[in-house]
């Protein structure tokens, strides 16, 4: 088992499939490169090595794209729903069979620990197992006629080329989600993926072809984003564009979609709460802000980024999750034994850093900082206590294994503190009080809240968020209809 390894010298050479290493562009059922050869560098976070050069694409690359998608897009639509899934069935299957090398190549371009990979590729199939099932059950709603002679009837019809932006932070799990989604309903998709990780993507386009995905069905640019997303976003044939990652982003796409009303798919930034109550189990709850707060190295749009604890249990939680912190494992990702790995980028190590400043400046006491080696970008997490609500880290995303504390008395104060954010994605709340937990979700202003734990997705659930957290879902029957349009028959049968 890939675990059970020790530290990968040389990951490239460790690839029982090289194939799925690739550094071209896959447009129309071929891999391209840019027309002037125009590359650039991926590389491992951790060290700075070299793992490829990829082709960089910009916007002639990405209309030949919405032409192949535009091209396939009858033949795809028109599929039996049982033969699209059968196909999404065998990319599947086909990924899973691959996943340790799938994991090495994630490891290798954007850091997280080999564990982590290996998840991430097992949830990211996991949505294209569910959607290759729901193509078969996308029209099951009727409606009883009103009109005297009328039949009516509903049907969901696929929108068409979908345009799909992918972020580093999964670049295997997100691709797959909305991918698995788009193909199931009977759209065709064009994909641009973040270049700090483009690789995944790639060998997730290997796979598609491998299983069977016809030309034109799927394909996968890498390069320029602002030239590839004017196409995208301007382009009369792309219906729907699905993004994931910054608001401020997101905001800007939103505006180019405008004039050719395309449907918006925008999963954006978080500034998730974690409420711990005095009633919680203490040893529990420490647990549960652990996973919620460092899975990714914080680099989730998931993780907690305030944490607020009732004054009953203030102390104790300080100081149990301070020893946790201490103890977490960090370097090399692809070294089994560390639980967390690098930032992506140096501006993530910055922000992280100015964050922990500022808050210092204001008044915080360190309680908590575990030891890192020497590797780039890295940060080591960080246990903040008593963070007051104007420092930085309290109003702004983190992105960053930075956790602060913050005390809070009443129900009525910390709702009121954790919904005082532009951002709603994802809440936590722990305690063991019934009717706390059914209250508090009501309460809380965020699409998605957890209680008394700290995982809570997956493909059967409607993922998204309100206010600036973006609009629409991912995953569930609700992330596929999102890419389809209902129709409605009216037929006189007199």
């Amino acid at each position: 088992m890939l675990l059970a390894r020790t530290p990968i010298a040389d990951p490239l050479n460790s690839l029982a499939d090289t194939a799925l290493l690739r550094t071209s562009a896959y447009v129309g059922g071929a891999w391209v490169h840019a027309r002037d050869d125009a590359s650039f560098d991926v590389r491992n976070p951790y060290d700075g090595a070299a793992v490829a050069k990829v082709a960089a694409l910009g916007g002639d690359e990405a209309r030949q794209a919405v032409d192949a998608a535009s091209d396939a897009l009858p033949a795809w639509k028109a599929m039996l729903p049982q033969d699209r899934a059968l196909i999404l069935r065998r990319w599947h299957d086909l990924i899973l069979e691959a996943r340790e090398d799938l994991a090495l190549i994630m490891t290798m371009e954007q850091g997280k620990p080999l564990a982590e990979s290996l998840g991430e590729i097992g949830y990211g199939a996991s949505f294209i197992e569910w959607f290759a099932e729901e193509a078969k059950r996308m029209n099951v709603e009727t409606v009883t006629s009103h009109l005297d002679g009328a039949h009516m009837a509903l049907s969901r019809e696929p929108l068409g080329v979908a345009a799909l932006f992918t972020p580093w932070n999964f670049p295997s799990a997100m691709l797959a989600r909305k991918a698995g989604a788009a193909l199931a309903a009977g759209c065709t998709v064009v994909a641009h993926v973040a270049s700090h990780a483009p690789l995944s993507a790639l060998a997730l386009a290997e796979l598609a072809e491998r299983a069977g995905v016809p030309a034109g069905v799927f394909n996968v640019l890498t390069g320029d984003p602002a030239e590839i997303g004017e196409v995208f976003t301007s382009d009369r044939r792309v219906r729907v564009v699905s993004f994931t990652g910054s608001t401020e982003i997101g905001r800007k796409i939103a505006v180019q979609c405008a004039p050719t009303l395309k449907r918006l798919l925008l999963e954006l930034g978080g500034h998730a709460p974690f409420i711990v109550f005095d009633d919680a189990d203490i040893e529990k709850a420490v647990d549960v802000a652990i996973a919620a707060k460092f899975a990714t190295s914080g680099q989730d749009c998931l993780a907690v980024n305030r944490i607020y604890v009732q004054r009953g249990v203030y102390d104790a939680f300080c100081t149990a999750f301070a020893e946790r912190v201490e103890a977490l494992k960090v370097g090399n990702g692809m070294d089994p034994v560390n639980e967390i790995g690098p930032m992506m980028h140096q501006g993530a190590v910055d922000k992280a850093r100015a964050h922990v400043e500022d808050a210092l400046a204001k008044g915080a006491r360190l309680i908590a900082e575990a030891d890192v080696d020497d590797g780039q970008l890295m940060v080591a997490p960080v246990a903040l206590a008593d963070v007051p609500d104007d420092a930085l880290i309290m109003r702004e995303e983190t992105f960053a294994p930075v956790a602060p504390i913050a005390m809070f008395d009443t129900e009525a104060e910390v709702v009121a503190r954790a919904n005082d954010s532009e951002y709603g994605l994802v809440a936590y709340v722990l305690t063991e009080n019934a009717g706390r937990a059914l209250r508090l979700p009501k309460m809380l202003e965020y699409g998605m809240v957890a209680v008394n734990r700290a995982k809570l997705t997956g493909a059967p659930i409607p993922f998204g968020g309100i206010k600036q957290s973006g609009m629409g879902r991912e995953g569930s029957r609700h992330g596929l209809e999102a890419f389809t349009d209902l129709k409605y028959v009216c037929l006189d049968v007199n």
